[in-house]
């Protein structure tokens, strides 16, 4: 689940300052399933309003590309043809799949695309009154796999190789729409702004004197205290959490994130918060690290280059990648 926008109120607070000759502009609205604040910097409402007006076009062009619930996107027409033929797509979409395989690659399986092929057998509304069995669990996994999505560079297709395969960009889709979004207001000349797709948080531009934007993280066990304020240098901060959507059995608590290759929800953490230059790859990331676990997750990201991340336990315990700095 990313975090509402609404609830990056006890987990995500912005504090921003505009130049004295511009004002802050802001829209909420609904794109692509979620909640997106847009906040654009500039010196009048017109030219506010049409800088929104950009990036919104811009989030619903992605979105008619990737959806795969739209029945003529590309995605759909992939999906349609799994274990049938390749499917010849946009360059955008082509590399998109690929950076997708890529870091698939790069966690070792716990970021997957190919999630969606999974059977809906674990349901978080409140229905589910039993533990699904061990046989429905191992099958729901048959179809998932990113080494069974095959790329043509040459001819820019994709072929799913299984029959009844799908792929979805539900971990990685909105993160990939605010990078989007804030590169094509960089362009128009917008100097600073937010892209907010509901918890998938881009920056960019600084405060009037000259600061960063600065983001307070709160604990989701205890949300009336921030415990850490961190500077954002034109870059982003995604935070996921999964402590609403899960179930109890037998004393155990089964949280709404899936580990893709087992089939079988992650444990351990209810927040992750994770800090890159992109919104896709942090929204990727902090997916990935509720399946490796906390130590693994830390480990892996003290490995790569201009990442950070928080993590909270389910015991309430904070942890951070080693190269973090933390106000208090």
């Amino acid at each position: 689940m990313k975090l509402q926008s609404i609830l990056l109120i006890p987990f995500i607070f912005l504090f921003l300052s505009c130049q004295a000759q511009n004002k802050k502009f802001t829209r909420t609205l609904k794109l692509m399933g979620s909640r997106f604040d847009i906040t654009v910097v500039a010196n009048s409402e017109k030219k506010g309003k049409t800088y929104i007006d950009l990036a919104v076009a811009e989030i619903t062009r992605i979105e008619t590309i990737i959806s795969s619930w739209k029945p003529n996107s590309q995605t759909s027409l992939i999906i349609k043809n799994a274990g049938i033929q390749p499917v010849k797509v946009d360059k955008e979409l082509f590399e998109l799949i690929s950076r997708c395989k890529a870091l698939s690659r790069l966690t070792d399986g716990a970021f997957d695309i190919s999630y969606a092929s999974m059977d809906r057998i674990w349901k978080f509304d409140g229905s589910m009154t039993t533990m699904p069995s061990e046989e429905k669990i191992k099958n729901s996994v048959r179809k998932v796999g990113y080494n069974n999505i095959i790329l043509n560079p040459k001819e820019t297709t994709v072929f799913l190789k299984l029959k009844g395969m799908k792929i979805g960009f539900g971990a990685i889709g909105k993160g990939y729409a605010a990078d989007k979004a804030k590169a094509l207001l960089i362009a128009k000349g917008v100097k600073a702004g937010i892209i907010n797709a509901s918890g998938d948080l881009n920056t960019w531009g600084v405060q009037q004197n000259g600061n960063p934007w600065q983001v307070g993280i709160t604990n989701p066990l205890n949300k009336n205290k921030v415990f850490a304020l961190l500077p954002i240098h034109n870059s982003a901060v995604v935070t996921s959490g999964n402590y609403e959507k899960f179930v109890n059995f037998n004393g155990k608590r089964y949280t709404h994130i899936i580990n893709p290759k087992t089939g079988y929800p992650s444990f351990g953490i209810v927040s992750v918060s994770v800090f890159a230059k992109k919104a896709e790859l942090a929204d990727a990331l902090a997916t990935s690290i509720f399946v490796m676990g906390k130590e693994v997750g830390l480990n892996f990201i003290n490995q790569l280059k201009d990442v950070e991340c928080i993590i909270v336990d389910d015991k309430g315990k904070i942890s951070t990648s080693k190269n973090i700095k933390i106000t208090k």
